[in-house]
Parts: C-alpha cells; sequence; structure tokens
C-alpha cells in the first residue's frame, strides 16, 4: 500500500472517532442552552486541563512553530515566557472571572463587562471585538488543517479540499453535541497531539542527526545564525519579544474560547490548579517543536511554506503509518482549537447579539439551533479567507491576540478593584484608540511629512496599541461617570469574598443565565 494511502486513512479514521465523539455527546446531553452552551458548568480538572492545553496549543503549535524555528532560529523559544505568564493569568484572573460567572450567571466576556459598566455598548463593541478578532484565529487553523491533508495526500488532496473536509468535521460533531463535544474530543486531541509531536521530533532527530546534541552541534557548525538573537533576519528584537509575550499571553487568555472555560469549572480550586500546571504542558511543547524546525532548516532548506515543514520531513523520512498516526495528532492540535473557536464565536453571537435583541423570549431549542446555523455561517467565512490568504500561522495568531488585547483594560476594570473606577465611555474610547493605534503600528502610515513605520522604535504593534488604550482609559474615566455604587459594590463585593472572605471558593448559585439575558 502506498505511503500517503496509509497516512491519510489514518487521519479519517481519526476524523470518524471525533464524529462518533460528537454523536454520543449529542446523545448525552440534556438539551438545555447552558448544557449546550458551557457543559452545564460541570468540567473537572482533567477534563478542563486537556481542553485548555489542546485549545491554546493549536496549528500554530503543532505547524507554525516549527516554521518560526526553521526562519528566524531559536529566539522563538521565548514562548516560555508566555506559557508561564498564561499559567499566573489563569490563576490570578481565571478564578476571579469563574467567580463572577458562577455568581452571575455570565456565558460570555461581554456579558461580564456589560454587567459591571452598566452598558449595552460596551456589550456590543466587546461581542464585535471577540468575534472579529478570533476569525482570525479559525482561519490559523483551517489552514493548518489543510496544509496536513495535502501533504499527507502528496497533493492528491488539495488544499481547498482538505480545508473544507476538516471544517466540516469540526463544525458537525460542534453542532450536535455543543461544548460537551469539544471538551470530549479535546481530552482526546490535547493527549495524542502532545505525544505526536514529541515521539515525531524525537524520530526525525535521531534518524537525521543522531540526537538532539548532534543536532545541536551541526547547527553551530551549520547555521549559527539559527542560534544567535535576533535570528537570522532580525526579527526577534527585545521590542518584538516582549510584545509577543503580551499578545500571546493576556491576549489569547482574554479571548472568549478562553475565558467561557473558566466559567465551566465546577469551582475556583480547579481554576488555580489549572493555573499552576498547565505552563508544564504549553512550555515544553516547544522543545520538540525546536527540533523540528530547526532540523529541517538543515535537512530541507528552501522551502517556500516554513509552516509545513514537520509533515514534509515526516513524509520524506518516517514510515507511513508512524507519519499518519503523527499527522492525526497534527490534526487534533488544529481542531481543538477550531471547535473551540466556532463555539465561542457561536456562544457570542447567540447570546449576546440574538438572545438579546433579536428574539429574547424564545426557549431552548429555538437557540440551540439558531447556535448551529450560525456554526455554519461562520464556516463558510472561514473557508473563504483560509483559501484566499496565506501567511505566517505564528503572524496571525499574534494579531488575533493583539486584537483581543484590547478588552483587558475593561476586564482588569472589573476582575481588579481598584480606587480608580473605570467607566463605560472609557473603555468604548479605549479600545476605539487602541484598535486605531493597532492598525497604525502594524502596516505603518504616511501623513504628510510624518511617516510611523510597523512596530514604531522595533516596539511591537500590540504593545502601542495597549499602552494607547490604558492611557485612553484612564484620562476619559477620569471625567465620565463610573458604575452605580450598588453595581460597584454588587461585583468588587464578590470578587473581594471570593478572594479574601471564604474558606469555600463555591460562589453563590446562579440565576439562570438564559432567562436573565432578556
Amino acid at each position: 500500500m502506498q505511503a500517503w494511502v496509509v497516512a491519510t486513512s489514518l487521519i479519517f479514521l481519526y476524523l470518524a472517532l471525533t464524529v462518533v465523539l460528537g454523536l454520543v455527546a449529542n446523545r448525552m446531553s440534556s438539551g438545555d442552552l447552558e448544557d449546550f452552551l458551557l457543559y452545564g458548568r460541570k468540567a473537572g480538572f482533567v477534563v478542563l486541563y486537556l481542553t485548555v492545553v489542546a485549545t491554546y496549543h493549536s496549528s500554530f503549535a503543532f505547524l507554525g512553530s516549527g516554521g518560526f524555528f526553521y526562519t528566524h532560529g531559536i529566539g522563538f523559544w521565548e514562548a516560555g515566557t508566555w506559557t508561564v505568564l498564561v499559567g499566573g493569568i489563569t490563576y490570578v484572573l481565571g478564578s476571579r472571572i469563574w467567580a463572577l460567572g458562577k455568581a452571575f450567571g455570565y456565558v460570555t466576556p461581554a456579558d461580564l463587562l456589560a454587567d459591571f459598566y452598566e452598558s449595552e455598548a460596551v456589550r456590543v463593541v466587546a461581542a464585535i471585538v471577540s468575534v472579529l478578532f478570533t476569525i482570525l484565529y479559525i482561519q490559523v487553523q483551517a489552514q493548518g488543517l489543510g496544509y496536513i491533508l495535502s501533504v499527507a495526500s502528496g497533493d492528491r488532496i488539495p488544499f481547498e479540499v482538505g480545508t473544507l473536509i476538516l471544517l466540516v468535521v469540526a463544525a458537525f460533531y460542534l453542532a450536535v453535541g455543543g461544548l460537551r463535544a469539544v471538551y470530549w474530543t479535546d481530552v482526546v486531541q490535547g493527549v495524542w497531539m502532545y505525544t505526536a509531536v514529541w515521539i515525531g521530533a524525537l524520530v526525525l532527530t535521531y534518524k537525521l542527526f543522531g540526537g538532539p546534541l548532534a543536532l545541536w552541534r551541526r547547527l553551530a557548525v551549520e547555521r549559527p545564525d539559527l542560534l544567535s538573537l535576533p535570528g537570522p533576519e532580525g526579527f526577534f528584537t527585545p521590542g518584538i519579544w516582549f510584545g509577543m509575550t503580551i499578545s500571546l499571553s493576556f491576549g489569547i487568555i482574554i479571548q472568549p474560547h478562553m475565558m467561557i472555560r473558566y466559567y465551566t469549572a465546577t469551582s475556583g480550586t480547579v481554576i488555580k490548579w489549572l493555573g499552576a500546571t498547565t505552563p508544564i504542558y504549553l512550555m515544553t511543547l516547544y522543545i520538540p517543536a525546536a527540533m523540528v524546525g530547526l532540523g529541517g532548516a538543515l535537512a530541507m532548506p528552501g522551502l517556500e511554506r516554513p509552516d509545513r515543514v514537520f509533515p514534509l520531513m515526516l513524509f520524506q523520512y518516517t514510515h507511513p503509518v508512524l507519519t499518519g498516526l503523527i499527522l492525526a495528532g497534527a490534526t487534533a492540535a488544529a481542531m481543538s482549537t477550531l471547535d473551540s473557536i466556532l463555539h465561542a464565536n457561536m456562544t457570542v453571537l447567540t447570546r449576546d447579539v440574538y438572545q438579546r435583541y433579536v428574539r429574547p423570549d424564545a426557549d431552548d431549542r429555538h437557540y440551540v439551533w439558531v447556535g448551529r446555523a450560525i456554526i455554519a455561517v461562520l464556516l463558510v467565512v472561514a473557508y473563504i479567507l483560509s483559501i484566499r490568504t496565506h501567511v505566517f500561522l505564528v503572524t496571525l495568531v499574534t494579531l488575533s491576540g493583539s486584537g483581543a488585547l484590547q478588552l483587558l483594560p475593561g476586564v482588569l476594570g472589573v476582575c481588579m478593584p481598584s480606587p480608580r473606577i473605570r467607566t463605560a465611555r472609557g473603555i468604548l474610547a479605549g479600545i476605539a484608540a487602541g484598535l486605531a493605534t493597532l492598525y497604525v503600528t502594524l502596516f505603518g502610515v504616511a501623513v504628510g511629512g510624518l511617516v510611523i513605520t510597523p512596530n514604531p522604535l522595533g516596539v511591537h504593534h500590540s504593545v502601542w496599541a495597549l499602552a494607547t488604550n490604558f492611557l485612553v482609559v484612564l484620562v476619559v474615566s477620569r471625567f465620565t461617570a463610573p458604575p452605580s455604587t450598588e453595581t460597584i459594590e454588587r461585583i468588587h463585593g464578590e470578587i473581594e469574598r471570593f478572594v479574601y472572605g471564604s474558606k469555600n471558593d463555591e460562589a453563590p448559585s446562579p440565576p439562570n443565565p438564559i432567562a436573565s439575558a432578556a
């Protein structure tokens, strides 16, 4: 049997497994909207751990990081900084988001922001920003999936067809099983992905170079530029490093698919354990990724699309069965994030737009079907974006995080009580100013004799955008009306009770979150 048949067949067997899990999840579902959107708020540590790490690491980690090591060298190991920060952010901020979600029945990030700032405008803007920038993240996963099937089949399955097949599978099991299906498939995908990337990297490294140390010695002789900073293309300057650290930690955690996961935990203790342990998985995945990317720079120089280095090396240098199993792991990496973002965007659009403003009095069954229709629309948008633009996967993820990062001042104002209360107008002005700055510092502009280049002064665009956002929020909030005293005391009081006032981290049972949306 030809190698491409074996590899492709194993990937399709994996896809069949995810469909079966989705159908089983559908049979186990209670049928109400909270179960469909939030897993009934019943996620324990093991399930939540695996879905969080599988969602955070995606095509970005499995394919994109290898491509970045291939092009820019060892500087990408700065990933350790943002993966450690993710743990700290989860422990401190994530547990507070859980407490407020449990106490007040929040379902989306916009619920939290709109409730505290007493503003429907904040709700709408937060929903738009959440969806707009996570669409880019969907594109990352879709492109990664297309690369995998295209390479595995020896280009017999075109990139466009492979992308469509895998998008449809992910959308199907999400639509039938809701977040329960996403979590169950993520458990499998999280284990498979981690195991696959380590096995694949070690097999390739020992077969081609005699082991990691031998690879390092060859790099030192043949490509010392890959072991230096700022790298062969001068990319990893201190300003870029700092910006990527912020946008890939706070910027990812603040996105709806991650914040919604905090709402689903059974307790705040689960979230704190999550924060304490997730960096272990997240950091160590970049060790084999470095072996693949740096080894690929020696074994397969001159690739037009460096993001494809891992599947190309597997296909050329390993047994077809092993290639198929590892590429199924790569498929798991992409689908575990794709399904989560599709779910999050569906939740935001269903909850914050349709339920709030179109049909506030419909039953749960109606909203579930609306959510399924939204998934179909998102699938079409993701497919069009993925086949029309080809950009570094890491670049797309960083841009996605930079955009979502503009919600951070508002979230901190809710979750971190301070004497300086931020206002709705301040938050809205800050988001507008931050997004405008993001555009200018990302693409550069020329106005008359003034020329602003991308990443001015060597500082990453996300840093400029976030700094502008915070400054505008603080200035505008100083001259505009804050939320009512009752709201501040209710929400900040809940935070203080959770952090300081109770030995039991279980917040009060929430009102029905679906009914309260009306």
